[in-house]
């Protein structure tokens, strides 16, 4: 049975300044600029399909719903000094404004579950840093530090009783993060394509999860359009399909953009746009139109910006028909 989304209804984008607050080293590609060339894109978007608010603070209690306990206290004790950092890996800091940065996005998790769920919204993206899909259960890496994909699939299920929840994830990284939380959970699927061999090294097609929920497409250095869909029509689309979600939700990286310095897939805006309107064609098929995405990656400003903006008029089109 089909039900299609309600087309007046608009795109609810949440953003926030407190998304630029989390720093980050001189050099780092996760930084602050990136929220605002998002900023720039919805300035220049459509007013009438797309409805901008800005987030508020979620409790860091709710991440519980997704991380271990003992995690989460963790990092409810990180205090990093005024303009310095605390160095969690390689890859990944905590700066004075990254608790507050995580705090908005848990809060933009809520808001957005509420918005889609009651059908205030007829679909929605959040716009927040620092991303979410590395972080495992009790394990930050990646830049990552709380799983905001996770927790909205979570909160779905928890408050709205929804049953099964897809996720799908089109970063150029593999989401091991989400795999590890879902891994033996049912009734949440979590598809992904990605680059392979890239960091963090999981994300082979043999991980199919303890309930055949987990479904990854790696994709080869060099790889474009032709590829991406092959795997997203061949392998990826017909398993959530089948899988019949109430709600899916995307993992929304943009670095698998042939312009992305962290990768060598050469995506385009356009196939970001096919990747967004097949998953919203099957939530019209079983999820009533309902679709949430979260942004991951995407680390040159204007393949970021190309990304973007592809994939938020797809969201919007139905608005603006």
């Amino acid at each position: 049975m089909s039900y299609p989304a309600n087309a007046s209804l608009p795109t609810l984008v949440l953003t926030h300044d407190a998304f630029v607050t989390h720093a980050v080293p001189a050099g780092h590609p996760e930084r602050p600029d990136r929220i605002r060339a998002v900023w720039r894109v919805l300035e220049r978007m459509n007013a009438a399909s797309i409805r901008r608010e800005e987030t508020k603070p979620g409790e860091l209690e709710l991440a519980k719903l997704i991380h271990d306990e003992s995690y989460v206290d963790i990092l409810a004790r990180l205090e990093a000094p005024e303009g310095g950092f605390i160095g969690i890996d390689a890859d990944t800091v905590w700066s004075d404004g990254t608790g507050e940065a995580i705090s908005h996005a848990i809060g933009g998790a809520e808001r957005l579950v509420k918005a889609v769920m009651s059908g205030e919204a007829r679909n929605g993206f959040l716009a927040a840093r620092p991303p979410g899909h590395h972080a495992e259960r009790d394990k930050a890496m990646g830049f990552c530090f709380v799983n905001t994909v996770a927790l909205v699939a979570r909160l779905a299920q928890q408050r709205h009783g929804i049953q099964r929840v897809a996720i799908m994830d089109f970063d150029v990284h593999h989401g091991n993060g989400t795999q590890d939380i879902f891994w033996s959970d049912a009734s949440v699927m979590y598809a992904s394509t990605h680059e392979m061999p890239l960091y963090p090294g999981t994300g082979h097609a043999h991980e199919t999860g303890a309930n055949a929920n987990i479904v990854n497409a790696p994709l080869r250095s060099g790889d474009g359009s032709t590829e991406f869909r092959a795997a997203m029509t061949g392998i990826v689309l017909p398993k959530i399909k089948a899988f019949e979600p109430e709600l899916v939700v995307i993992s929304a990286g943009f670095d698998a953009h042939h312009r992305d310095p962290l990768a060598s897939l050469q995506l385009k805006g356009t196939d970001f746009a096919f990747a967004t309107r097949e998953l919203m064609a099957i939530a019209n098929s079983s999820a009533k139109g309902r679709v949430i995405s979260v942004l991951e990656g995407g680390y040159d400003l204007d393949g970021l910006s190309e990304g973007v903006e592809a994939h938020l008029a797809a969201l919007s089109e139905a608005a603006e028909s």
